[in-house]
């Protein structure tokens, strides 16, 4: 693919022509809204790979925007909002973003962040390709094909983010290893591991409400507890 296509929102007018500016520096082609309604309108009528998504926004703010967008689409979402809070974090991460960032924001931190979301986008499997062949890795129930990038649970199809994806198909590879959350998130995300608990906690929570019948008390997605997570290997 040449050229991506990114969608920044944001109800500032100023962030939005600044960001515009830095991203068609480095190649992409940029669509612009100032509001989640628009933004949705937007996407429907173009082909977006990514978005930059303002929290604060009216008529209809990010968060909620962000919602109805994963009710169709797993496109890469970096949530950019002003709230430093790790609770606000980790609310729009468990809403279904694949990254949060936090304004004032460091520009070079942000493409960097773009281009990272993108490449794991286009390059699903890559990982797990270099360590595993297969096409299509089955542990119990679960299927998981890397040509179509689909996970089925007892032959139902599931949604995931390109980031849940990752994370699953990271796990499968290796049925019952245990990642820690800095050695799942360095994988993942390709960058330095500190202070990513949180981060990967909140993934991994909603790989499992996907995946488990009952979430608490999960077959596959285990808690390795003070060490990390594992998918249970089954025969």
């Amino acid at each position: 693919m040449d050229t991506y296509n990114i969608l920044v929102v944001d109800d500032d007018r100023e962030i939005v022509r600044s960001l515009s500016r830095l991203l068609e520096l480095e190649g992409y082609r940029v669509y612009k809204a100032y509001q989640g309604m628009e933004a949705l309108d937007v996407l429907s009528q173009n082909p977006i790979h990514l978005i930059i998504l303002d929290v604060m926004m009216p008529q209809l703010n990010g968060l909620s925007a962000l919602m109805k967008i994963r009710e169709k689409n797993n496109i890469p979402i970096i949530m950019l909002s002003a709230k430093t809070e790790e609770s606000d974090k980790v609310l729009g991460l468990s809403m279904g973003a694949d990254d949060y960032v936090t304004k004032p924001y460091n520009t070079a931190e942000l493409m960097a962040r773009v281009k990272s979301q993108l490449r794991r986008y286009f390059s699903l499997g890559a990982v797990a390709d270099q360590e595993s062949g297969d096409d299509v890795l089955r542990n119990g129930g679960l299927t998981l094909d890397r040509n179509t990038k689909e996970l089925t649970v007892d032959s139902e199809p599931v949604r995931l983010t390109a980031t849940e994806y990752k994370i699953v198909e990271l796990l499968m590879s290796h049925p019952g290893y245990v990642f820690s959350a800095e050695e799942i998130y360095s994988r993942i995300w390709q960058e330095e591991a500190y202070g990513v608990e949180n981060t990967v906690m909140v993934h991994i929570r909603r790989i499992r409400e996907k995946i488990e019948i009952t979430p608490k008390n999960p077959k596959y997605l285990k808690v390795v507890w003070g060490i990390g997570y594992k998918i249970e290997k089954f025969d």
